[in-house]
């Protein structure tokens, strides 16, 4: 399932061809999902760095019909608004798709649901939704709850929803190499991001002093002419795939609503930092825009207001004690799409999760969609009801 295939453009993301190819090779499909409108807001923010919006019509009920698109170029920007809404479209079920309906005991290989960080725990003889995944530790067929593949996930009569639905892993890319390699990637940022919430400590302060990528360099001066303070934070996990976040404090206008975060892995440090300084913009410009924004959601954050607010995030806007310049961070990413997903199995293996798991959930579009599943990996920061082992027994953050 997984090739040799070389890097040819890496200057924000490795992929195999630049973000310009990406939009040309899908300018039609996106019109045969529905996608209606594409949108640059870029100016809505004081920053001035590329978000694009993307507006899909016939969803799924359940569904969000608003996709959110960054980068450090517009280019990228916009190819990125493109492939979430292709994601989207290709995680939401259809009539036709291939589950069968049955108990685990029933199933020759299957994964045990109670792995997949449950609400509450359920019994071997429970009736639910399965379909076909693929284990990259052997190469072999199993059976995984749709429930957490699907989103929006209605799950068929006699069947049992295990947890709300999610798109935690859901990745696309221009062949599925990258889509694997992306999905792993977000999989793994979100645990770390968990981790540190529950914790509240052990995150490092990059410092970028020294950093000799002009990309960065020109991102962090546009916050900083904005009178917006950035810090870059190491909250790598003991998986150690670097994972960076990028805190914003809008110390000119204050506004509780402003105090955004954005977060980014990768094996290369510098692509990790540009995409959460990426995020962090377009949580900003999404937020202004009032794409994220409800009325009750609005009301709730200004009665808290804007010292309160930090206050109650201390973990995020203190100064942490220990810093690291960028340079010190190794790079470890392959020119080879495959030789990164090998680096990063490897890795997840060396702290005891071998079963990584791809369902292939490419459309008749063509663009290559998976959805990543490693049991036992956090994620209360997408769910707050599933809190995992991990989480309970205080792993550490291993910088």
């Amino acid at each position: 399932m997984i090739h040799e295939l070389h890097v040819e453009y890496k200057e924000t993301s490795y992929r195999i061809v630049s973000p310009s190819k990406t939009i040309e090779y899908t300018k039609d499909k996106v019109k045969e999902i529905g996608v209606k409108k594409i949108k640059n807001i870029t100016n809505i923010d004081r920053v001035g760095i590329p978000v694009f919006l993307a507006f899909r019509s016939g969803v799924k009920k359940g569904a969000i019909n608003v996709y959110k698109g960054k980068g450090v170029t517009k280019e990228q920007a916009k190819a990125s608004v493109i492939m979430e809404a292709i994601e989207r479209y290709s995680a939401e079920m259809r009539s036709n798709d291939n589950t069968i309906i049955s108990t685990t005991e029933e199933l020759e290989r299957c994964i045990d649901p109670n792995e997949l960080i449950l609400p509450g725990r359920i019994s071997p003889d429970s009736k639910l939704e399965w379909c076909a995944a693929l284990n990259l530790r052997n190469n072999k067929k199993y059976y995984v709850p749709a429930n957490a593949v699907y989103h929006p996930y209605n799950p068929r009569k006699n069947s049992v929803r295990l947890f709300r639905s999610n798109t935690n892993g859901l990745a696309s890319g221009n062949v599925i190499e990258e889509a694997i390699l992306h999905g792993i990637f977000e999989v793994i940022e979100r645990d770390a991001w968990s981790l540190f919430e529950i914790r509240r400590r052990g995150a490092k302060k990059i410092d970028c002093s020294n950093v000799e990528n002009e990309m960065i360099e020109n991102l962090l001066n546009k916050f900083k002419k904005a009178k917006i303070d950035i810090k870059l934070l190491d909250i790598t996990s003991d998986i150690k795939v670097h994972t960076v976040a990028a805190v914003a404090d809008d110390i000119h206008l204050k506004d509780p609503r402003l105090l955004t975060i954005g977060f980014g892995s990768h094996l290369d440090p510098e692509i990790a930092v540009m995409r959460a300084l990426t995020e962090v913009a377009q949580s900003r410009a999404t937020e202004i825009y009032g794409v994220e924004e409800s009325k009750m959601r609005k009301m709730f954050v200004e009665r808290i207001g804007y010292e309160r607010m930090k206050r109650i995030n201390y973990h995020w806007f203190r100064e942490p004690e220990d810093v690291i310049g960028i340079e010190e961070l190794k790079n470890e990413a392959s020119n080879n799409l495959k030789k990164n997903i090998e680096i990063v199995l490897q890795k997840l293996k060396k702290r005891g999760f071998k079963d990584v798991f791809i369902v292939n959930l490419t459309r008749e579009i063509g663009v290559p969609v998976v959805r990543v599943i490693i049991p036992g990996l956090e994620l209360s920061t997408v769910d707050p009801e599933r809190v995992g082992q991990r989480a309970k027994s205080g792993a550490f953050n291993a910088g």
